[in-house]
């Protein structure tokens, strides 16, 4: 890590041995580290009570506490919980280190150790610290929107659909939501509905693959007495239901394709007529329609009218699924965690870094709501602490990192194969470096250093269409905080 990064942050040592205090203060204040040691847990208290410190790392047992060590631990992580530490010990064991590990300990290492090996391990536990912070203050800074619209997300792409929400839902322009199942298209629906003038009225939802096909055109439209066999006396339609408010027409592209040409008349002339009747309605809604399929296939495969397409369409908001925005991953668990754990009354701490692990590398055909129903499965049969692997509902396929067909070329030296390797990974993220990262197991700055020494040069992407795309490389020991267009 750079050392102008470096130095403004606050480590504390604690150790009887001098030999170790001392070298420690020497080459971790070479790195750039403001470096304070102390020889005792009594000193230690009184370090931590003057000054807060970013990372701590202590020996195990000291000559004041043979338990030293855990007693700083959960002291420091009662005071600042978001304060790293890092056990040291030359007398380590599992029970210690599971002790250790359960009480927030980032690490426990065993004496002797090197000091380039300890540095790695404060390089990833403070990366830690940051991702976690920066976690925190998207949170905040996104609360009252995220709360407002009931929507969780912080990715470009999901800023670029709140902005579109705040544009057109004054506008009676008809809206088109395209997205795939579980991706919160509906969400977004209510979000338009509930900013317009017409959050006063109803917002009446259909839903056309769930109505029979004879039955959908008197639901929409309404009849009247003897219209039909059954129809004893006369009934508003839907429509009718939405005057001066919205509404929603889901999977528009089931709709009966000989239903679509009144559908169609509707919107030009805002008149209808119940079925058996022959006098005109007038019409005064908002029409907001949904739908997971490709409207250029649906039309294309005659299930859609291309016409009627253009009309429902004004304005297209187009959801990305879950795996297209990892970097919402982390803030959707945090908020699902939290739900479920407070609804259910689980104590629960959060997750194993292998259950971690697994969120992020699962490519969530369901989307959201599989996630989220992931989540509360899992905190509704966790039997520890902390939610494990086998807690979570799904087999956890990896990605497919596409290494099978690498072959590494005889005669090739150790950086050769290095750089082949850097830019494999980078194909297959499409020139995402943290991404890259994540998944060679290295932090973002050490693979643009990477990148600089074998002079990898990625092609800028330029256009009004590029895409943003962020990944959060997931914590060793995740715990979540305690305090959710025009064409995207």
């Amino acid at each position: 890590m750079n050392q102008v990064l470096n130095k403004n942050i606050q480590l504390l040592v604690v150790d009887d041995e001098a030999s170790i205090t001392d070298g420690l203060r020497l080459f971790l204040g070479a790195e750039g580290y403001t470096v304070e040691t102390v020889p005792t847990y009594g000193a230690s208290l009184s370090a931590t009570e003057r000054k807060r410190f970013d990372l701590v790392i202590t020996d195990l047992v000291l000559p004041d506490n043979p338990q030293g060590g855990l007693e700083l631990l959960r002291r420091v992580k009662s005071r600042t919980p978001d304060t790293e530490v890092i056990i040291i010990t030359g007398y380590g064991s599992v029970p210690q280190a599971v002790e250790a590990t359960k009480a927030g300990a980032y690490y426990f290492l065993e004496k002797p150790f090197e000091p380039e090996q300890l540095s790695l391990i404060i390089d990833k536990a403070l990366e830690r610290r940051r991702l976690l912070a920066e976690s925190a203050s998207l949170r905040k800074r996104l609360s009252l929107r995220s709360e407002y619209f009931n929507i969780i997300g912080a990715s470009k792409v999901m800023q670029t659909i709140y902005e579109t929400i705040e544009s057109v839902a004054k506008s009676e322009a008809n809206v088109l939501i395209i997205g795939e199942s579980g991706t919160g298209k509906e969400m977004i629906a209510n979000a338009i509905h509930f900013n317009s003038h017409r959050a006063a009225k109803d917002f009446v939802k259909v839903n056309c693959s769930a109505l029979p096909k004879e039955l959908i055109e008197a639901e929409l439209f309404g009849y009247v007495k003897g219209a039909f066999t059954g129809a004893v006396q006369d009934r508003r339609g839907l429509i009718a239901q939405a005057q001066g408010g919205s509404l929603l027409l889901d999977e528009i592209a089931e709709m009966p394709v000989e239903l679509q040409p009144k559908l169609l008349r509707l919107l030009e002339e805002r008149r209808y007529r119940r079925v058996g009747s022959t006098e005109n309605q007038e019409a005064d809604f908002r029409l907001i329609s949904i739908t997971n399929r490709s409207p250029r296939e649906a039309i294309k495969e005659g299930l859609l009218r291309e016409d009627l397409f253009y009309r429902i369409s004004t304005i297209t908001i187009t959801v990305p699924p879950l795996r297209e925005r990892s970097e919402d991953l982390q803030l959707l668990t945090d908020h699902f965690f939290r739900l479920f754990t407070e609804k259910y009354q689980r104590p629960l701490q959060g997750f194993s870094e292998a259950a971690y692990q697994r969120l992020f590398t699962y490519h969530w055909p369901g989307n959201v709501r599989e996630l989220q129903n992931a989540i509360e499965r899992a905190v509704l049969l966790s039997k520890g602490p902390r939610i494990e692997v086998e807690d979570l509902p799904f087999s956890g396929k990896p990605i497919d990192l596409g290494l099978e067909d690498f072959h590494v070329p005889p005669g090739m030296t150790l950086e050769e194969i290095e750089r082949l390797v850097i830019l494999k990974t980078l194909q297959r993220t499409q020139g995402n470096k943290v991404a890259a990262a994540q998944l060679l197991g290295i932090h973002r700055p050490r693979l643009y250093n990477k990148l600089k020494k074998y002079k990898i040069e990625l092609p800028r992407k330029t256009g009004p269409h590029k895409k943003v795309k962020r990944d959060h490389s997931p914590p060793r020991q995740f715990a979540p905080a305690t305090n959710g267009h025009r064409e995207c």
